[in-house]
C-alpha cells in the first residue's frame, strides 16, 4: 500500500493539525519501533523542511543515533552533553533559539542554527529523544513543543 502525506502550507498550527492524524494513522497497528520512528521523522521533515529531524535512543549510558532525515549526524551523545543530552538529563523539552549560544552545543552540522529536543518517556524514564534542527534562528516555539510532545506520545517503547 502506498503511503502519502498530505502537506499543508498554512500556519504552523494548521500544519500540525493536518499532519498529526496522518502520522497517527500511519503508525497505527505497526509494531516496529524502527519503522515508526523512521516514518515520523520523514513526515516531519517533509512537512516542515527542517534541516534535520530524527531520534536518538538511550542505550546503556549514552544516546545512540536512530532513524533520521537530513545530513549525517553525531552517532553517540553523552547524558547532559549538548541539547539532546541536556533534554535527556532533565527529561524536559528544550528549545534553543541560537545553538551557538547554548553551552556545550554539539555541532553535528555547521548549518544548524536553532533546535528543539523532545524526550521520549515511559513510566517517567527517558528512553530516547526526538531532535529537530533548523538552518534558521528561532525557528521553534511553544506551538512546536506542544505538538511534538503529542507526536512522540504516538510511539511506545514496548514496540519491537
Amino acid at each position: 500500500m502506498a503511503e502519502d502525506i498530505l502537506l499543508n502550507k498554512g500556519s504552523k498550527e494548521e500544519q500540525y493539525q493536518t499532519l498529526y492524524p496522518q502520522v497517527a494513522a500511519l503508525l497505527e497497528g505497526e509494531p516496529s519501533l524502527i519503522a515508526n520512528l523512521a516514518n515520523m521523522a520523514a513526515a516531519l521533515k517533509e512537512q516542515f523542511g527542517w534541516l534535520w529531524v530524527g531520534f536518538y535512543l538511550v542505550m546503556k549510558d549514552e544516546l545512540v543515533l536512530g532513524p533520521f532525515q537530513g545530513p549525517v549526524a553525531c552517532t553517540r551523545i553523552q547524558k547532559g552533553r549538548g541539547v539532546c543530552g541536556s533534554a535527556w538529563a532533565s527529561a524536559k523539552t528544550l528549545i534553543v533559539d541560537d545553538v551557538e549560544k547554548f553551552p556545550g552545543h554539539i555541532a553535528c552540522s555547521s548549518l544548524s542554527r536553532s533546535e528543539i529536543v523532545i524526550p521520549l518517556l515511559s513510566n517517567g524514564e527517558v528512553w530516547g529523544v526526538l531532535d529537530a534542527d533548523s538552518s534558521s534562528l528561532s525557528d521553534f516555539n511553544k506551538t512546536d513543543s506542544i505538538w511534538l510532545e503529542k507526536f512522540v506520545q504516538l510511539i511506545t517503547v514496548e514496540e519491537a
